[in-house]
């Protein structure tokens, strides 16, 4: 049997007057990502998991912040076109465990919709997609309310 994991890891700064977005989910706060993209720490941080599990690079690799036409792009479309990358080399996706860090705002009223849709993303149950979130207890740069970092890891196995 041929399985596959993929750790990833993504940090992005706060900033005020910005969108917040989660696991394709927008949480209401003052503050959002600063980011190329829509700043989706947690998507780009599973998008590297699943990059990395095939030893395919990053998503820096696949969608360079240099290029104009991923200038506020939804990550969902970025994690899409990874899991087709998945796909197309022959792997499917058994299970995602994702964890967000930041102080605030408190983040489980919105976990399970964030698991809902990036299972349906993912084209994998809900069951099999975890998303925890947790603060640093105001230490750091998470804990400052200075950005926000996930780490996510997957798990590939051989179609």
């Amino acid at each position: 049997m041929d399985i596959r994991i993929g750790h990833g890891y993504d940090v992005h700064a706060l900033a005020e007057g910005l969108r917040l977005v989660l696991c394709g989910v927008e949480v209401p706060h003052t503050k959002g990502c600063v980011a190329h993209s829509d700043g989706d720490v947690a998507i780009h941080a599973i998008c590297d998991a699943l990059l990395g599990a095939l030893a395919l690079g990053d998503i820096g690799k696949l969608f360079p912040d240099s290029d104009p036409k991923y200038k506020g792009i939804d990550s969902t479309k970025l994690l899409k076109e990874v899991v087709n990358v998945v796909r197309d080399n022959g792997f499917d996706i058994s299970n995602m465990d994702c964890t967000i860090a930041m102080q605030r705002p408190k983040l489980r009223p919105y976990i399970d919709t964030m698991r809902e849709r990036l299972a349906e993303v993912l084209g994998i149950a809900a069951d099999r997609v975890s998303v925890k979130a947790t603060t640093t207890e105001r230490l750091g740069f998470e804990g400052r309310e200075e950005g926000a970092s996930a780490t996510a890891v997957v798990l590939l196995i051989k179609a």
